[in-house]
């Protein structure tokens, strides 16, 4: 049996002003910090200590993950990072206040860029995608895999092929992997594990700081799901 724990990080400086955030390397806010703080010692009372932690390249993860790892006293567990679970890039929302956009553009117009599975935000300009593909983090990457935006959809389809390729041989060796990474990112794993419809992960909810913990059979299907 394997056990994977989801780790959405914890409130970020964008949260906290309402905008969209995506690709856009933010730090956690005092409040997210401690959220991440508490996750490690939700994840310590529970006897869960990951043997790997899998992560993204922006900040926000990186330093949930460091934030945890103290509060186990396991700094030392190897931590990897990946582009393809950063989160869901918003195109040219990324840095927007919600709110304002919602004024511009209509609430209705807004909840569909944010809420549908498949409808893509509008693209970023070309100045901002060449930004992207010149940091260093990016610069390796096609210019195909660096996106322009995306829907939850899109993330799925970048997501699983490191899923395949990494978590789940980590989760067929039978390693506790903690994922800590972004809402959308980990709502396409939940889709993607819980065989969740189209229409119906549209609604579903990933806090901030709180970890989710599946048991997985040799199939890598779910036994038992926990939030903690």
């Amino acid at each position: 049996m394997a056990t994977l724990i989801l780790l959405r990080h914890g409130q970020s400086t964008y949260n906290q002003e309402n905008r969209f955030t995506g690709w856009v390397d933010v730090d956690l806010t005092p409040t997210g910090y401690e959220e991440a703080e508490k996750a490690g010692k939700l994840l310590k009372e529970a006897g869960l200590t990951p043997d790997i932690v899998l992560t993204s390249v922006l900040k926000r993860c990186i330093y949930t993950t460091d934030t945890v790892l103290r509060v186990l006293d396991r700094s030392w567990v190897p931590v990897e990072k990946s582009w393809r679970l950063n989160e869901r890039h918003y195109g040219g929302l990324s840095g927007l206040n919600k709110a304002e956009t919602a004024e511009r553009f209509g609430p209705e117009q807004v909840k569909i860029w944010r809420r549908s599975y498949d409808v893509q935000p509008p693209r970023t300009s070309d100045e901002d995608h060449q930004r992207l593909m010149a940091d260093p983090r990016y610069k390796d990457l096609r210019s195909t895999d660096v996106p322009y935006t995306e829907a939850l959809a899109d993330v799925l389809v970048r997501v699983m092929p490191y899923w395949e390729t990494r978590i789940e041989p980590l989760l067929q060796d039978e390693q506790v992997v903690l994922v800590s990474a972004h809402g959308n990112s980990l709502r396409a794993m939940v889709k993607f594990l819980e065989s969740i419809p189209d229409d119906e992960i549209v609604g579903y909810e990933i806090a901030n700081g709180e970890p989710i913990v599946y048991e997985l059979d040799q199939d890598n299907k779910v036994i038992s799901k926990t939030v903690l």
